[in-house]
């Protein structure tokens, strides 16, 4: 099995519901189909932006199963596995491997525990020692309440299939030492769309995106120039999309990328609590950017 991780924009993908509540499966495929179409490098279903956290067991499941058949091996599927149990992670991770067509998963730092360095080394090389599929860490402080500190990322790296980690502390340094010392084929992704010219112009390969659930063709292409070093299209398309990628964060993720493809027509902005869909001012804001994109000239009546 290939153990390295692709390089270019992967979309940490959303995961539509009715205004039921239930996890809409139609709104869902159209999506994976859509992204894949755009020239998205990679997927990965049920993580944080997917509210991963509030799905059943069955959901998860379901929703990652069918993201891979949706795919039908256009592009690589990354399944998020988190949580903050070691035993559950394990199992879930070994529930995973038996998915045909899933080509690796992707796994945060345990959350509310807040372990030690050794605990998360640990945690995570149980993870490893499950699956023999390719991982991709996911350190996200401002979630989990834990740093992956570089030592710790590096004693990871040498783990055979740790084959990446989605970088989301903001901390350039940090970043670029990781950068500097892992192994050869180890990929390092900016984990926010605003820093991702900054990671990848350190040597970084690629990011993983929220904004691309919007639009996938345009963060494929913007990745792609600045990987191939095209800096002035790749500042130019940066430019561009920058209010948008930052308003996808004036209130919690996903709920204003949410509220963007509901607008244009792609699913209803339903979250599950304790997530709600964002406040009237920032639909506006929101609104108001995504017409200026032209995002909202084919938009359909939301699902």
């Amino acid at each position: 099995m290939n153990m390295e991780a692709p390089i270019g924009c992967g979309t940490a993908l959303v995961t539509p519901f009715r205004t039921d509540g239930s996890v809409d499966e139609a709104a869902l495929t159209a999506l994976v189909d859509w992204q894949a179409a755009s020239g998205i490098s990679f997927l990965i279903p049920c993580g944080t932006t997917g509210e991963a956290s509030t799905l059943t067991e069955a959901e998860w499941l379901r929703v990652i199963t069918l993201t891979v058949q949706t795919v039908a091996g256009r592009v690589p599927v990354f399944a998020g596995c988190s949580h903050n149990c070691t035993a559950v992670a394990v199992e879930r991770a070994a529930q995973l491997s038996k998915v045909p067509g899933l080509t690796g998963i992707l796994t945060a730092s345990p959350y509310y525990n807040k372990p030690s360095q050794e605990g998360q080394f640990q945690h995570f090389r149980a993870i490893a020692a499950t699956t023999p599929l390719p991982i991709i860490l996911y350190n996200i402080p401002s979630r989990t309440g834990v740093n992956i500190e570089p030592a710790t990322l590096l004693r990871l790296q040498a783990i055979p299939n740790i084959a990446a980690v989605k970088e989301s502390s903001g901390n350039l340094a940090q970043i670029a030492e990781i950068i500097t010392q892992a192994r050869a084929g180890f990929r390092v992704y900016a984990g926010d769309d605003s820093i991702a010219l900054d990671v990848i112009e350190l040597g970084g390969h690629g990011v993983v995106s929220v904004a691309s659930n919007e639009i996938p063709a345009e963060m494929s292409d913007l990745i792609a120039a600045a990987l191939a070093k095209n800096w002035p299209k790749a500042r130019g398309m940066q430019q561009r999309f920058a209010q948008l990628m930052k308003a996808n964060f004036c209130e919690s993720n996903p709920a204003p990328a949410k509220a963007v493809l509901a607008l244009m027509g792609k699913m209803s902005d339903t979250l599950r609590l304790p997530m709600l869909p964002v406040t009237a001012a920032s639909r506006e804001k929101l609104a108001t950017i995504a017409s200026e994109l032209g995002l909202l000239a084919n938009a359909t009546a939301a699902k």
